[in-house]
């Protein structure tokens, strides 16, 4: 029994010594290692706001972004930029290679910028597709928010050879936008006749790099003093980049395309068809990826669900054109916009105008091209090509029991009837005991059993009126 004690006694204490050495082992600080090698847009966005979180789980005690990219979206990057801006935890850049543009804003964002031996920063003027510059009024935009993010490092005190005590700048605004406009000049640094790009050396003389480093490790080590810690880095997954490769602005815009575009084909065409299906996989894909990353509430889908109901009541149920279309095109419109903004409650003071106008943007285009799809596709249809295969070609001969419309309609005008049906405003008349398709003039809204005049016969179809309304 003493034995047993005994052996009891030591397995506790080895127990003991093990959780110890395990909880000093996770004692050891943890450093987020988040990558932007790709071009900034929707994915480095994503990567973005999961490393943080993740960070931030794992109590970390700071992030640092390893940048390498010439650019991208200012939208995204301004969304990165006011993360770091607005970070709990302290956020360091190492300019491996290349911080250009959109990279260039979120280095300047970060609590401390440390870059490799011909590394290069700069080069932020907003341009096109082409590499054009655009016109000044987004470099306007671009301007300040570079001088924010430059202003938002605060100041520090110096002292100048007298030894008196003088505030400056921790990163120089003035700096900051001559990497925008090439028409600033910096005395000693850049005349007004170049967009300013520095090098790792220069960025080190101007107070806009801390200290050039050959990596991450000597981040750390030499520059924080930490000798004992851990490095956790982002791993993106597979379904990361297909969800970042939807919420692409270009992606969404095609997305809205065919929503749009297959609706109106599925309201063009009897029974549930081709055109609902693509409609209904093309929303899923536009609201799956902004419902899981945070972006579309489940209430701005059901504004969107709630939409087309409305437009379909207005199409099939309700005559003419009224209030439900209206709130019908107002909700589906509405419940596309609000997805891709990060609101809560339809509370928008955290967003940011480039993303509204990219937003607007995105669903203008969408339902642009939703317009001139159908349009090539109406002309397409019954051609030889692709879109021959899905129109209607059989002939309709009298041997297989197809008859035509009768052809003494016109002797109908004048005659009184009742309606068969409700019409909506279309349905079927009675006149002399036999029915005809018929049309109520004008759009207008008839009961069963009300009593009708023929006042006219178009394109082999009765047109009729009430006995009490007022012919003109």
């Amino acid at each position: 029994m003493r034995k047993r004690l005994i052996f009891l006694c030591l397995m506790l204490s080895f127990l003991f010594v093990g959780t110890s050495v395990v909880e000093a082992a996770s004692d050891k600080p943890l450093f987020y290692r988040i990558d932007m090698d790709k071009e900034i847009g929707s994915t480095t966005w994503r990567y973005m706001r999961k490393g943080y979180d993740e960070a931030q789980k794992r109590g970390a005690t700071a992030i640092v972004l390893r940048l390498n990219t010439y650019g991208g979206a200012v939208v995204y990057a301004d969304s990165i930029r006011t993360l770091i801006l607005n970070s709990s935890l302290p956020v360091y850049a190492f300019v491996d290679n290349n911080a250009a543009s959109a990279g260039a804003l979120i280095a300047i964002a970060c609590d401390s910028i440390y870059m490799r031996e011909g590394a290069r920063m700069g080069a932020a003027t907003v341009v096109d597709q082409t590499g054009g510059a655009l016109p000044d009024k987004y470099q306007s935009y671009m301007r300040a928010t570079i001088r924010a993010t430059a202003e938002a490092q605060g100041r520090d005190t110096v002292y100048t050879a007298d030894g008196l005590p003088e505030v400056r700048w921790r990163r120089n605004p003035l700096i900051a936008e001559a990497m925008v406009d090439e028409r600033l000049s910096v005395p000693g640094l850049c005349d007004s006749t170049k967009v300013l790009t520095f090098t790792a050396r220069e960025a080190l003389q101007w107070n806009y790099c801390e200290a050039m480093v050959e990596g991450i490790d000597e981040i750390i080590t030499s520059r924080l003093g930490y000798s004992s810690y851990e490095v956790a880095r982002y791993e993106p997954s597979f379904y990361d980049e297909v969800v970042g490769f939807l919420q692409n602005p270009i992606v969404q815009g095609v997305l809205i395309m065919l929503i749009i575009g297959g609706i109106y084909f599925e309201m063009q065409t009897p029974g549930v068809g081709l055109p609902l299906a693509v409609s209904i996989i093309a929303a899923v894909l536009y609201f799956v990826p902004l419902y899981l990353s945070g972006l579309a509430a489940s209430w701005e889908i059901l504004l969107f669900v709630l939409g087309i109901i409305l437009l379909v009541l207005e199409v099939l149920v309700i005559p003419g054109f009224g209030i439900a279309g209206i709130l019908g095109l107002i909700f589906f419109f509405s419940g596309l916009l609000l997805a891709l903004l990060d609101n809560v409650n339809l509370n928008f003071s955290w967003i940011s105008l480039n993303s509204l106008t990219q937003g607007i943007l995105v669903i203008f285009c969408g339902f642009l091209g939703a317009v001139v799809l159908s349009l090539l596709l109406m002309k397409r249809i019954g051609h030889k090509g692709l879109f021959y295969r899905v129109a209607l070609h059989a002939d309709q001969n009298i041997e297989e029991g197809y008859v035509a419309v009768p052809e003494n309609l016109a002797s109908l005008v004048g005659r009184e009837g009742v309606t068969a049906t409700v019409m909506r405003p279309s349905g079927k008349v009675r006149i002399d005991e036999e029915d005809y398709d018929a049309i109520a003039y004008r759009g207008s809204y008839l009961e069963a059993d009300t009593p009708v005049r023929v006042v006219k016969v178009e394109n082999m179809q009765l047109y009729i009126v009430p006995l009490n309304a007022e012919e003109k």
